[in-house]
Formats: C-alpha cells, sequence, structure tokens
C-alpha cells in the first residue's frame, strides 16, 4: 500500500529499515489495515494496539479504502 499524502504515516530511515509507520510509532499501518480486513473490529485492533486512538485507526482504514478505491477507478 502506498501510504503517501496519509499524514498519520511516516518514513523514517533507519526505523524499521524505512517502512512505513504510523507516526511516533513502530507500528505498521498495513497491520492495522490488514487486521481489519481479516475481521477485527476498530475495537479489537485498538485493544491490540492502545497507543493508537480508534480515531487514527478509523482514519488509517479510511484512508486506505479510499486510496484502493481511486486506484481501481
Amino acid at each position: 500500500m502506498d501510504w503517501t499524502g496519509c499524514d498519520l504515516v511516516e518514513r523514517v530511515p533507519g526505523r524499521c529499515s524505512g517502512v512505513p509507520t504510523v507516526v511516533g510509532t513502530r507500528i505498521f499501518p498495513d497491520t492495522i489495515v490488514g487486521d481489519y480486513e481479516l475481521g477485527s473490529s476498530v475495537e479489537e485492533i485498538h485493544q491490540n494496539f492502545p497507543s493508537l486512538s480508534m480515531e487514527v485507526i478509523q482514519e488509517l482504514i479510511r484512508f486506505a479504502e479510499s486510496h484502493r478505491a481511486q486506484q481501481v477507478a
């Protein structure tokens, strides 16, 4: 997933090999979205990643869904 343009995601050289992470964390946004796509609810994801607010989790999911929809169109 290309996270370019998502303010909640950053790439920091030397952190997680430069793979995109949620700002200020070592959490991969692809993991969050992947968990959601596999059937986890936002609440369940929040329980697994309590350092992320439910709003951040929801926004990551919205961004991914919107970005994918644009690529298909």
